[in-house]
């Protein structure tokens, strides 16, 4: 399909197995004609959540039978407890129940956890299906779509059982974002924002003086989607399975995942979002705090965050968190823990992040322990 003076695409480049992110207005109309393009004669296995279906699924399904597609649909609750192992067998028993063959696609229509599910389920079932990202959430569309990580949360910690199993296609229809709550928007501007703070300073300072019109659409909108689109993308065609540079990634992520697992994945106290932006504004202090960056820089970062709206402390989360020893036993569970030395992404300053390996625990709990204070 070719671009529209409304329609950016950014593409994934991963050899043959190369793809598109098409970004622009009205792509989820036109999601049967985008899909049939680049799989054609292809049955599809919607998974959706109860939310999104009300929305969404309707259009979809209407485009689908446009096109000829054969379609199911398995619609799922909403929220981060979806990411388990019962609703991974839901999703599976559905795309086996639609009698789909290898050569068939599973299509995850939602935000960051139908995504992460689907992409699972693509990934297990007759050991590797099609699979087309319809990002329905501003997260999903900048960074959770892209890139091929794919799994369910347990009671230990986030992502912990999942594949690299990357997708085929994905449509980010920006106008699908006007129905997002307020909060989840903002939720997902802190991933928009790490991206200028992991390398593109410039990029920062854009945002800091253009999101309130990327809040409320239009062109900066799409060029903060396609900007962030193709930085994740130039980083995964590099290191496609985070053995190196794509670790930086996860700026803000190593503590926003432990306080989503401390909160119990309730996303009434606390969303992915939210967390990284606690996370990476706990990262800016604890590098400053390390010497490695300036308290100056820190600052800014937590300033431009709270100025969306996004919360920036460990006491702006509701309820409550436990103790910093208990939050550094959650940060020792996370993916990026190599033989039980800690990894960081840290950084010298804005735009200028960076893998810090073996961190001490006892200076991530002093650390942990002066946040908790409100020092």
């Amino acid at each position: 399909m070719t671009d529209t003076p409304s329609i950016r695409t950014v593409t994934v480049g991963l050899g043959t197995r190369a793809y598109s992110i098409r970004i622009g207005a009205g792509l989820l109309a036109r999601a049967g004609a985008e899909l049939a393009a680049v799989l054609p004669g292809a049955r599809v296995a919607i998974i959706t959540d109860e939310h999104v279906a009300v929305a969404h699924l309707p259009a979809l399904q209407d485009g689908f039978n446009e096109q000829g597609i054969g379609h199911s649909a398995l619609v799922l609750p909403a929220g981060e407890t979806t990411k388990s192992f019962e609703h991974l067998q839901a999703a599976v028993s559905a795309v086996i129940d639609a009698r789909l063959e290898r050569g068939d696609a599973v299509v995850a229509l939602g935000g960051g956890v139908i995504g992460d599910l689907a992409g699972f389920a693509a990934g297990i079932v007759r050991r590797g299906m099609h699979f087309v990202q319809l990002p329905t959430s501003l997260l999903a569309q900048v960074d959770s779509s892209v890139g091929g990580k794919t799994g369910i949360n347990t009671a230990q910690g986030k992502n912990l059982v999942g594949v690299f199993h990357q997708p085929r296609l994905v449509l980010a229809d920006t106008s699908v974002l006007d129905t997002l709550p307020e909060r989840e928007f903002r939720a997902g501007y802190a991933e928009v924002a790490k991206y200028g703070l992991i390398d593109k300073p410039d990029f920062f300072a854009w945002l800091e003086e253009n999101w309130r019109e990327i809040f409320a659409g239009g062109p900066a909108r799409t060029e903060a989607i396609a900007i962030s689109c193709q930085a994740k993308a130039d980083v995964v065609a590099r290191d496609e399975f985070e053995t190196g540079d794509r670790a930086l990634l996860n700026l803000g992520h190593t503590f926003g995942h432990a306080l989503e697992a401390a909160t119990g994945y309730n996303s009434a106290r606390l969303v992915h979002g939210e967390g990284v932006a606690i996370g990476m504004a706990l990262a800016h202090r604890f590098s400053a705090r390390l010497n490695q960056a300036s308290p100056d820089d820190a600052a800014r970062v937590e300033a431009h965050l709270k100025t969306v709206g996004l919360p920036t402390r460990l006491a702006d989360v509701p309820g409550g968190l436990p103790d910093a020893e208990r939050l550094l036993g959650y940060i020792a569970q996370d993916k990026k823990v190599q033989r039980g030395a800690l990894t960081f992404i840290l950084t010298h300053g804005i735009g200028q992040s960076f893998i810090a390996r073996d961190v001490p625990a006892s200076a991530v709990l002093a650390f942990l322990e002066q946040e908790s204070a409100g020092s």
